[in-house]
């Protein structure tokens, strides 16, 4: 390490240190175990409600300043643990960006502050903060659906209230506690709202879910667009701060300038290999498959503990980066105006011998191996005989294998939601039946190592059945 950590318990630098050589995961700080007794320690003025999603705490001595709140399922939590820690008033609260697992545990501090008399919190954020809150309410219908799919939920209801910004910035804002500076910065990456924190007093950034232990969530399939070249090219901004402590959205803190800089800049580099690759691929005038099969990420920076794709994925970031640059036209022209895709499933069925040799094939070909092609024959297969239990069989064991072959969370989510319809045609179930046994007989399979089960909280906080953002 470049410095000693004195404030930090001897066993959680250890595991942060471990984790940092690839000894140990993420896991268990993301489960909750290093926060059972509250609050962190990371310094005199810095406490960390270690969490699934992290909540960094400061005592400026003029009161209390939180960088994110958490999730509705760990408010009470984070309201016991920072009562614990200090009795002071919280005066403000920064949201790093509007998704659900970072703005729902404010709640229990607005409720003391209106019982005591006084004025509760002020939320900061981004403008667009607010903007997504709108959008939020408005699909609430559809982010219930892809976040049910990505997380194997089928009980997620998508939240339509919220606890909006008081004080909201465009571009960058600096505010004074107390003995502590707060600037924040915004930075368009995973989201279009995000917001990172730099307390020069404490060498200390805050940088929200621009850093959070896997590589770059920057092409998520389901969800809204994502920047990565601007998000490399905040990080970079970040790397050169000359940082001692980095608080990420989740997982664990990374300690020490050298380390702080190493971590920032490898992961600027991943994004900038994947923008520049993509690039030029498309200034040669590639397609999209060529673009998708071609680029690659250097395997030295995956291996990185911070940057294994187990959530998003460096192809996922590709597809994103297409539709960024070049809009949703793959430049195949028959994928310009195509057929229903059951008649195209029909037309292939008929031309194959029917849509039973079709699911046979797909079959023979997951066995040899060539899993994105039985995809394909599968998928085709149940599309012409929607009504065939064989061949919903087959489909289900295609995307199962697919499920388990696969890394990402997201990858996992939509096989895994797959494998389930199919599962449940072929048995005569509902999806939701088959759903719930899955996750009762595999309850550490898809997502749920990353994104543990919420409980049932009350008001606004009890729509959140899941801590994923959108």
């Amino acid at each position: 390490m470049s410095q000693p950590f004195p404030d930090v318990p001897a066993d959680y630098l250890d595991y942060t240190d471990r984790v940092w050589n690839g000894a140990a995961t993420v896991a268990e700080h993301l489960s909750g175990a290093w926060g059972r007794s509250g609050l962190v320690p990371l310094g005199p003025r810095t406490g960390l409600f270690a969490r699934f999603a992290n909540v960094a705490v400061f005592d400026t001595g003029d009161g209390l300043v939180m960088v994110d709140s958490g999730e509705a399922r760990t408010a009470g939590e984070l309201y016991d643990g920072v009562r614990a820690w200090s009795a002071d008033e919280l005066a403000a609260v920064v949201f790093t960006h509007g998704h659900v697992d970072h703005v729902f545990g404010v709640g229990p501090f607005d409720a003391e502050a209106e019982q005591r008399g006084k004025d509760r919190p002020q939320v900061i954020a981004h403008e667009a903060v607010a903007d997504r809150f709108d959008r939020y309410a408005r699909t609430a219908g559809y982010n219930s659906w892809i976040n049910r799919r990505q997380f194997q939920q089928p009980q997620l209801n998508w939240p339509t209230r919220y606890r909006r910004p008081d004080t909201v910035y465009r571009d960058s804002l600096t505010f004074r506690r107390g003995e502590l500076t707060f600037e924040l910065f915004h930075a368009r990456g995973e989201t279009d709202d995000a917001t990172w924190v730099w307390i020069p007093e404490l060498r200390t950034l805050c940088t929200g879910d621009l850093f959070i232990w896997n590589a770059p969530n920057a092409g998520n399939p389901q969800k809204v667009q994502r920047y990565p070249e601007e998000w490399a090219r905040a990080l970079r901004t970040m790397r050169d701060l000359g940082a001692e402590v980095l608080l990420p959205g989740h997982g664990v803190p990374v300690l020490g300038a050298d380390r702080v800089r190493q971590a920032l800049g490898e992961t600027a580099e991943l994004l900038e290999t994947l923008c520049e690759q993509t690039l030029e691929l498309m200034n040669s005038g590639a397609r999209l498959d060529e673009v998708v099969h071609t680029v690659r990420a250097p395997q030295h920076l995956l291996d990185r503990p911070y940057l294994r794709p187990v959530y998003d994925e460096p192809e996922f970031i590709v597809r994103n980066l297409w539709r960024l640059y070049g809009g949703w036209y793959d430049q195949n022209p028959a994928n310009l105006k195509p057929a229903p895709e059951a008649e195209l499933a029909d037309e292939l069925a008929g031309l194959a011998g029917g849509a039973r040799v079709l699911a046979d094939r797909a079959a023979e070909l997951m066995a040899r191996g060539s899993a994105r092609l039985a995809g394909h024959l599968a998928e085709w297969a149940a599309q012409a005989a929607p009504g065939d239990r064989a061949i919903a069989a087959v489909r289900a064991e295609v995307y199962a294998e697919r499920a388990r072959q696969e890394s990402s969370t997201m990858a996992k989510g939509v096989f895994g939601w797959a494998a389930s319809e199919s599962r449940a045609a072929a048995d005569g179930r509902e999806l939701f039946e088959v759903l719930v046994e899955s996750r009762t007989s595999s309850p550490d399979s898809i997502g749920s190592a990353i994104l543990p089960t919420a409980a049932t909280g009350t008001g606004a906080a009890a729509e959140v059945r899941k801590p994923d953002a959108e």
